[in-house]
């Protein structure tokens, strides 16, 4: 059993995330937190000069309401939100590290030609990982 958890999700289907709280929850320790990192992509500059503030500060917000929505999956367990920007791969890693996970639970999406085993950023975090990753698909 573990007793710190990271859950890095993209906010595309909350179903993939609950999947992975589900999961989770099943391999966490009485007393343990399970910690859900949600990594958004920056904005380049010439972009973001075209966008209203209210519109980029209303991102970060946007996500953390449908980050506690997948958290919602984990009644009675503590649960912490985080959620960055920038590189994904770095991000979790950081995250991971941050919150002394003893274990990563990351989706992968269907491979494509691409990314034939697992998808890439899920593969960068396996191989980078100071700890346990389980690939979920």
């Amino acid at each position: 059993m573990y007793k710190s958890i990271l859950v890095p999700v993209a906010l595309g289907g909350e179903g993939i995330g609950r999947n992975l709280i589900e999961k989770a929850k099943k391999l966490l320790a009485d007393g343990g937190s399970i910690t859900i990192v949600h990594v958004m992509e920056e904005i380049p500059g010439y972009v973001a000069a075209s966008i209203p503030r209210e519109k980029l500060a209303n991102r970060r917000k946007e996500a953390m309401t449908k980050m506690e929505a997948i958290g919602s999956a984990a009644r009675g367990i503590k649960v912490e939100y985080d959620v960055r920007s920038g590189n994904a791969p770095n991000n979790i890693l950081n995250a991971a590290k941050e919150s002394e996970a003893d274990l990563i639970i990351i989706g992968s999406h269907s491979p494509g030609l691409q990314d034939y085993f697992i998808g890439s950023t899920a593969a960068r975090v396996v191989r980078h990982a100071q700890c346990s990753v389980l690939v979920s698909r």
